[in-house]
């Protein structure tokens, strides 16, 4: 039985800890936040012991697993910090806020026996799966590219509810970095890796309450030869649902929800999604249960897991090189 602690008590948390409550075999054992009220409230609620600190919940919780839902720029120390201590990580994307961190946590990672794990549960999404599996096979032929859209809607009281994730400091990037980041990882993982980047990203709507941007677009060069677009934007007036389409020399794969699968020869074939279990926003997707409880079920297994700091700073590169170009002679590190 998993002895589990939560780190960062905010928004994100609601998924990890309706996870937990709903593992069988796991046990929350504290929680932790900076925040005085914050930290009162999760404790009270879940009945466990409370710690305003994260060193002294590594040194006295026992706990086996740290799940940190914490902002962006205190992914890095607080992941590294429990690793070194022996104790398995459960991390919230991005990997980190600049590049410089992730690859600190890349190298931390490598060097711990404790294990690892970056949440892009989208991955586990059942047509996401399908999707994965049908290009792996080799029976639809050669990947040619693919297109991916992201068009939500955030207002500018989002980013003052909480200031860190409309900065460069706090979130180390704006839409990139807190909403299209999943969309993207599925894009490189589904199409394959990307080798070369070219985009620009700016800020339509949002500049009188952010320093980073809310609308991006992408052309993605893979290195099999496929060529990928990518759009996403804040500017919307509703969430609505991301688009992912990925064009092979035998079918056309189209996820909106649901998967369909256009063959050349006229058969059609739908994969639906799961319905979310818990009481996460519908944005969040269905499946951060699933990717938890295939992290609690490996850990004392050898070597990394699937999604560890290597595979999670494939998107963190991409979005770099985005605003390394995007920004070129700023004032401000976008790195």
């Amino acid at each position: 039985m998993p002895k589990v602690a939560v780190i960062g008590c905010g928004d994100v948390s609601s998924v990890h800890f309706d996870a937990i409550s709903a593992h069988p075999d796991a046990e929350l054992v504290a929680v932790c936040d900076p925040d005085p009220e914050r930290l009162a409230k999760a404790a009270a609620a879940h009945g466990v012991p409370g710690y305003a600190d994260h060193r002294a919940l590594l040194a006295e919780a026992g706990a086996e697993v740290v799940h940190i839902c914490t902002p962006h720029n205190t992914h890095v120390d607080l992941a590294v910090d429990a690793l070194a201590a022996g104790v398995n990580v459960i991390l919230e994307k991005p990997l980190a806020h600049t590049l410089a961190a992730g690859e600190r946590l890349v190298a931390a990672a490598a060097a711990s026996t404790a294990r690892i794990g970056i949440c892009f549960q989208n991955r586990y999404n059942a047509p996401v799966q399908e999707m994965h599996r049908l290009l792996s096979s080799g029976d639809l032929g050669q990947v040619r590219g693919g297109a991916a859209t992201v068009l939500w809607s955030r207002t500018a009281e989002y980013y003052r509810d909480r200031p860190w994730r409309g900065t460069w400091a706090g979130g180390g990037g704006g839409m990139m970095m807190n909403q299209a980041i999943h969309t993207l990882d599925l894009l490189q993982w589904l199409v394959g890796g990307v080798d070369e980047v070219s985009g620009e990203a700016s800020t339509r709507t949002l500049g009188d309450a952010i320093e980073v941007e809310d609308t991006t677009d992408l052309v993605l060069h893979h290195s099999n030869g496929a060529r990928s677009i990518f759009y996403a934007t804040l500017s919307n007036t509703v969430n609505a649902p991301i688009t992912l389409d990925i064009d092979t020399e035998k079918a056309q794969l189209s996820l909106r929800g649901a998967l369909t699968v256009t063959y050349d020869d006229g058969r059609v074939e739908v994969t639906p999604e799961r319905s979310a279990a818990t009481g996460g926003r519908g944005y969040w997707g269905a499946s951060h249960a699933l990717l938890i409880e295939d992290f609690y079920g490996q850990l004392g297994q050898p070597g990394p897991f699937w999604i560890d700091p290597a595979e999670a700073a494939k998107s963190l590169r991409i979005i770099k090189e985005l605003y390394r170009q995007s920004y070129p002679g700023a004032g401000f590190d976008v790195s």
